[in-house]
């Protein structure tokens, strides 16, 4: 399934805030450099934009654009990590059943690729 330009805009804005690119108070890319770089409408950037002024991780100045909240990071994370357990944990499971893996070796392959992600 295809994820749409506009949420791709959010989501790619949301990981430079996890990542510590994008700081509280730091502008983000306009619309219109946002439609210059996807090779979309700039409504379409803006929507992405604007449903992140919609969840409170962005905010606007007239005129100058839009920045990033002292919330931003919180508010992302709170999100991501509700995705995480709603639908990512599930699926998960799911596949480890159809693989008839047992609840040990599954936390043993988690434990394992946990660690080995802690570098």
């Amino acid at each position: 399934m295809e994820i749409p330009i506009f949420i791709q805009i959010s989501q790619f804005v949301e990981d430079e805030i996890m990542k510590g690119a994008l700081k509280a108070h730091d502008k983000v890319p306009s619309t219109n450099e946002f439609a210059k770089t996807m090779s979309v409408n700039p409504a379409t950037a803006g929507k992405g934009l604007n449903a992140l002024v919609d969840k409170g991780v962005l905010y606007k100045k007239r005129g100058l654009g839009m920045f990033v909240t002292d919330a931003a990071y919180d508010l992302v994370q709170a999100d991501r990590r509700q995705i995480f357990k709603e639908k990512t944990v599930p699926q998960f499971i799911r596949d480890s059943q159809h693989l008839n893996l047992s609840l040990e070796e599954l936390l043993a392959i988690i434990k394992e690729a946990y660690h080995a992600g802690n570098h």
